[in-house]
This record gives structure tokens, C-alpha cells and sequence, in this order.
């Protein structure tokens, strides 16, 4: 049995539509304010994703640690984890290969043992927070 939307809300949200649709953009071309739209909601998610993953890693690590390693990423790391996450959020199979991926490397990894593993990741990690803290940042996230 479905549930009757509610007329009080639907009027709401019509009302909503409307005085959204008065509202002008900052530039006449449509084409323009989609552009720009879209580069302030990538660069509002990057500082967010950014704020996260320093706050995950500062678990862990120092906060200066954890600021060098996000910020020593390499573009390929970075290309490389954009594309497996938009495979796997976009289809069923994409996220069935992706994560038996994901699985097929933690396995792997068991299998190295795990002193082997960490000393190997730990290596990786300190080079990646050497890297960062070379690069000097323009923005400071």
C-alpha cells in the first residue's frame, strides 16, 4: 500500500521550484554556471575528501604525517582511485570487479605474512609523506 504524498509538502517543494527558478545565475549563459557549478562542487568534495582522509589517517599517524601523506599522492594515485571508484559506483559488475579486486589484494597481502606486508606498506607510506613534504601547496587543506 503506497503512502499519498502529502499536499502540504508538495506545495512546499513546488514553492521551492519556483523561487529557484527566479533566482539568476552569476553569468546570462546557462552553459557558464553549469561550469562553474561544477568546479565549486569538485573543489568543495576534493577539500572535504581531503579533511577526511587527514582526520583517518591522523588516527594513526601524526597530523603533520597525515597532512604530508594526502598531500604526497601522485597523479597516477590519484587517476587510478578516481577511475576504480567510478567503475564501481556505476554498474553491479563494475562494483563486483572492483571489489573482488580489492579482496584478491588483502589476500594477497595475508598471504605475504604480515610482518612482510606492513614493513612494505609502512615503506610505501613514508615515502608518499616525504613526497608531500616536498611539495609546497598553494591552497592549504
Amino acid at each position: 500500500m503506497a503512502r499519498r504524498k502529502s499536499t502540504k509538502i508538495a506545495k512546499s517543494v513546488e514553492a521551492a521550484g519556483e523561487k529557484l527558478a527566479e533566482v539568476p545565475g552569476i553569468s546570462p549563459n546557462p552553459m557558464t554556471n553549469l561550469l562553474l557549478t561544477d568546479l565549486v562542487l569538485r573543489g568543495g568534495g576534493q577539500i572535504m575528501r581531503h579533511a577526511v582522509e587527514r582526520t583517518l589517517l591522523g588516527t594513526k599517524y601524526s597530523k603533520d604525517k597525515a597532512k604530508n601523506i594526502v598531500k604526497g599522492r601522485s597523479m597516477v594515485q590519484t587517476i587510478v582511485g578516481t577511475a576504480l571508484a567510478r567503475i564501481a559506483t556505476r554498474s553491479v559488475p563494475g562494483a563486483i570487479i572492483v571489489g573482488g579486486g580489492m579482496l584478491a589484494k588483502t589476500l594477497y597481502d595475508r598471504k605475504q605474512g604480515e610482518k612482510a606486508a606492513k614493513s612494505k606498506g609502512a615503506r610505501k607510506v613514508q615515502q608518499q609523506a616525504a613526497a608531500g613534504a616536498e611539495e609546497s601547496d598553494p591552497i592549504a587543506t
